[in-house]
Formats: C-alpha cells, sequence, structure tokens
C-alpha cells in the first residue's frame, strides 16, 4: 500500500514553532502548458491511511499563465468520481498543510486538485508574490474547469474547498458556478471590514499608506512596496494576531520556509471584499468551519452569512484560526468535513 509522488521529501508531522530554518526555494516558473497538463515521474511512498494513491505534478492554464496543482488520485476510487478542488489562503502555498487535508480526502476516495494561485509557490505570473482577489477568483474557475477534464472525473460531482482567505473564495465560486455539487469554507475570510477591526488604528494606518505607496510605485513601474503577510502584534503587517506568527509557521513543513512578503496593494482590496455576502447564493451543500476564537477572520460575521446558505451547514470550533490545521482540533476539522462529504457527494 502506498502514496505515489513525486520524489519531493513527504511533510512530516508539524512543530507548534520552529527556529532559524533554512530557506527552501522553489521553481519561479513552472513549464507552460501548451496541449496537455505537464507531469512528473511518480514514486510510491507509505502513507498511514492504508490505501493506494498517486500524486502527480501538473499545470494548468490561467489567465496568461499557469497554476501549478497536485492531483492526487485513489486507485480505487470510482471511475468517473467526484474530485475536491483546493486552495490555501492569505498568501499561503498548497505545501502548508493543504497536502495533510488531501491526503486525507483521498484516503476516503475522493480525487483532489491541490494548487497555487497565481503568482505563488511553483505557479508562473509577475510581479511574485502578488495579491489580487481577482485574479485569485480567475484561478478558482481555471482550477474547476480543469478539473472537469480530467478523465477520472464526473464534472458535475466537482467540491470546492477553500480556507481562510480561499475560504470566502470558495463561497464566491460555488456561488456563481451551479454546477458545483458542495463546498467547504473553512475559517474563511467573509467581511473585509470586519477583518479590518483585527488591527489597531495605527496599524491599518501604516498598511494603508505602505498599500499606497506600492500603487504609485506599480504606476510608475517600480518594484513592489511589500508587505509581510503576518508578523508579531503591533508590526506592520496584514495578520498581526497574537497567534499569527506561531499559527502560520505552525504550517510550514520543518526546514522550510516561505516568502512572507506581498506588494502592499491588497490592503486596498480587502476593506471593499465581501465574499460571505454570496452565501445567500450558494445552492450547494455548503459547510462552513467557524473557529470562535478566531482573531483573523471575526467568527461572528461568518456566522450570519453562512446562516443565509439555503443548504448551509455551520460547525462551531472552540479554537483560534490557525487551530484547525493541526493536532486534535485538525482530526475533528476533517472528520466533519468527510462527514459532510459522504452525506452529500458519497464516493460510490
Amino acid at each position: 500500500m502506498g502514496l505515489h509522488r513525486r520524489p519531493t521529501p513527504c511533510p512530516a508531522p508539524l512543530p507548534a514553532r520552529r527556529t532559524s530554518p533554512p530557506v527552501h526555494r522553489r521553481p519561479r516558473h513552472p513549464t507552460l502548458l501548451t496541449h496537455a497538463p505537464q507531469q512528473s515521474t511518480t514514486t510510491t511512498h507509505p502513507t498511514t491511511e492504508g490505501i493506494d494513491m498517486t500524486r502527480t505534478d501538473i499545470t494548468f492554464p490561467s489567465g496568461e499563465t499557469t497554476c501549478a496543482a497536485w492531483h492526487y488520485q485513489p486507485e480505487s476510487a470510482e471511475n468517473p468520481g467526484p474530485i475536491i478542488v483546493m486552495g490555501h489562503g492569505l498568501g499561503g502555498v498548497r505545501e502548508e498543510r493543504l497536502d495533510a487535508f488531501a491526503e486525507r480526502f483521498a484516503a476516503a476516495g475522493y480525487a483532489c486538485l491541490v494548487f497555487d494561485y497565481r503568482y505563488f509557490g511553483a505557479s508562473g505570473g509577475e510581479p511574485r508574490q502578488l495579491l489580487d482577489v481577482k485574479s485569485q477568483r480567475e484561478d478558482w474557475k481555471a482550477a474547476v474547469a480543469f478539473a472537469r477534464t480530467l478523465p477520472t472525473v464526473d464534472p458535475d460531482r466537482v467540491v470546492v474547498w477553500g480556507t481562510s482567505f480561499g475560504g470566502g473564495h470558495s463561497i464566491v465560486t460555488a456561488a456563481q458556478d451551479k454546477r458545483i455539487a458542495a463546498a467547504i469554507s473553512q475559517c474563511p475570510f467573509t467581511d473585509g471590514l470586519a477583518s479590518g477591526t483585527t488591527m489597531s488604528p495605527i496599524t491599518s494606518a501604516k498598511v494603508m499608506t505602505r498599500a499606497i505607496r506600492d500603487v504609485v510605485a506599480a504606476r510608475l513601474g517600480r518594484a513592489p512596496v511589500m508587505i509581510p503577510t503576518y508578523g508579531a502584534p503591533g508590526s506592520t503587517a496584514l495578520m498581526t494576531s497574537p497567534d499569527a506568527v506561531a499559527g502560520v509557521e505552525a504550517l510550514m513543513p520543518p526546514g522550510a520556509t516561505y516568502p512572507k512578503g506581498v506588494p502592499a496593494r491588497i490592503a486596498l482590496q480587502i476593506p471593499v471584499n465581501f465574499p460571505g455576502r454570496e452565501a445567500k447564493n450558494v445552492t450547494c451543500p455548503l459547510h462552513v468551519a467557524v473557529c470562535e476564537r478566531d482573531t483573523v477572520a471575526p467568527p461572528k460575521p461568518t456566522q450570519r452569512y453562512a446562516a443565509q446558505a439555503p443548504r448551509g451547514e455551520i460547525k462551531l470550533y472552540d479554537a483560534g484560526h490557525f487551530d484547525i490545521y493541526v493536532g486534535e482540533w485538525f482530526e475533528r476539522n476533517v472528520t466533519d468535513q468527510l462527514d459532510f462529504l459522504a452525506r452529500h457527494v458519497p464516493v460510490a
């Protein structure tokens, strides 16, 4: 029994904190897609799930570039069968615990397409690390469209799964694409104004000043003015909750670090971004995992929006924003998600 994947080492169980790890560099410009997905050689690794599956590196077109993705395919899965399209949050990449969720889903018989947004990770696009709401939602549409072309996939049984900033994207994607079979939104960003209240007025002013400088730099053709996606309380960063630094770093594989700076212009988009308002237009089953002690994506607005979804389900966890990616909270969370999937998009 084993998991077939590329020769890249598998992430080990994640520590709560790391100290001074070496930098892990990934390719910035993957081969562009021409006629078919670019696929890597696969190898076998044992899994604790006791099921055979393959994990293949592929790319798919989005906009004027390509997005890199992992395609998980259980060997004993229904064919054609369901697939879960998965995207990360604010500045996140696949290696930051999305593989842990995908392996659990694949072990239950679900294919998965786990992608990086353009400008991030192994995906293409310049400038690097650019966070742009419109582009990311286009990437979601492209990922869903690509998933439907896979020969092992039933195109009417596509599930979208997003977390944090990507949790808002998954709500919008499901609202706009009525063929989506089900949606999962985990500790989602749903309300830009509410999220803005999580930082102090002084920090907010510093962030906005840097955002304006970045917009001016872009118009003058200069290099982006960067801002960290996370930092300590009081620092000039997009997430400055007390658990932000330890929380984000707990998602990283041991010995790896990833760029945490993004062009600061995204700070001008966040306050006017309200993906939760689209929940009322999601007609498929919608599972929303809400962390009641979330100091990054405030839980109360999310609960109000989720309650408006015609087929919405809300799961509450007495946990912080980053807790449900690891440890006991991860186990509870992923178990609830598997139960939701089994009820609404069962594997034959």
